[in-house]
């Protein structure tokens, strides 16, 4: 009981405090870790494919095992010394691994722009959150951009965490966020990832294929209670919960294009190159500025639902497993 409890209080501190740029955070440790070990390997005897792909295996599997490990003796340690102490250490470790305050305020800093009609700096703060070319994008692209990202980033930044610190603690939660930090920044299919970054990207569409779903269908509920098109919601989840070349990103995106009556994903542009993609939910009416505000408010519903329906499964578990 005492993760679920660390999990409930980190969840609150998430909320209050977000992630503000002062303080140490260990994803961007994960992420230094993960850059050093990308130059090291690259540097030294990734030639043919093959010998790119095992090094990525490699690679993959050192930062998983440290970032696993690490929290893992740290709350060993800090347990045996004092049950109170290991529980404000998870509870911290907890609050950083959640990101639902930070995914708010980062795509609210576009609404925010947008309101004051200041569309490069709406331009420019989407830039920051999505990987897309923003420089060209109108006021309801802009908005769409950051109403996707809300969508999508719903399961990998705050549902799946919660998920695995429910299953195994923070250590669990920490090994989450180095397979997601690793897709991140070796998953792509360029020339100098395809086969360096595969392993990482694959183990990424595994370790999210259960969330991504539980994700989804949470939603749903927290759209039905919070009294938004629960009807098209569901019609346009059915229809386009596939439509994405990652077998897992479109799910909650569909759920939200639903809600909210607009059409998301389709065509961009990046590095200058138009990429072609297929389209999520009915275009219904025009993306607005206003859709940033709803996203968000279904997302912050939707961590509130999942976590009081966790905290129950995993209380229940507890007391009669």
């Amino acid at each position: 009981m005492i993760t679920l409890y660390a999990l409930i209080t980190g969840y609150i501190l998430d909320l209050i405090f977000g992630d503000p740029s002062w303080l140490p955070h260990p994803v961007r440790w994960i992420g230094s870790l993960i850059a050093a070990g990308d130059k090291y390997l690259h540097r030294i005897s990734c030639k043919t494919d093959r010998s790119q792909y095992w090094c990525g295996v490699l690679l993959t599997a050192f930062i998983v095992t440290i970032t696993f490990l690490v929290p893992l003796g740290l709350l060993y340690l800090l347990k045996s010394i004092s049950p109170l102490l290991g529980f404000i250490a998870e509870a911290l470790m907890c609050y950083q691994i959640l990101a639902t305050k930070s995914l708010k305020a980062e795509s609210m800093k576009v609404y925010d722009a947008l309101q004051k009609n200041d569309i490069m700096k709406a331009r420019y703060q989407l830039s920051w959150i999505v990987g897309r070319d923003t420089e060209n994008l109108n006021s309801s692209q802009v908005a769409k951009g950051a109403v996707e990202t809300v969508a999508e980033n719903l399961s990998d930044g705050v549902i799946a965490p919660m998920i695995f610190i429910l299953v195994g603690g923070a250590p669990l939660g920490f090994l989450y966020k180095a397979v997601n930090t690793l897709d991140s920044m070796i998953g792509y299919k360029n020339d100098k990832y395809l086969y360096f970054g595969r392993f990482a990207a694959k183990l990424d569409d595994v370790v999210n294929y259960l969330p991504a779903r539980i994700s989804a269908y949470l939603m749903l509920l927290t759209v039905f209670l919070t009294r938004y098109d629960f009807k098209n919601a569901f019609r346009i989840y059915r229809r386009d919960r596939h439509n994405h070349t990652s077998p897992n990103s479109a799910h909650t995106e569909a759920v939200c294009a639903g809600a909210l009556n607009v059409q998301l994903a389709g065509s961009n542009y990046y590095f200058g190159k138009q990429v072609v993609k297929p389209t999520i939910g009915d275009p219904i009416r025009e993306i607005e500025a206003e859709d940033i505000r709803r996203a968000n408010k279904l997302m912050v519903a939707t961590s509130l639902v999942g976590l009081i329906l966790g905290s129950a499964v995993r209380a229940l578990i507890v007391q009669f497993g």
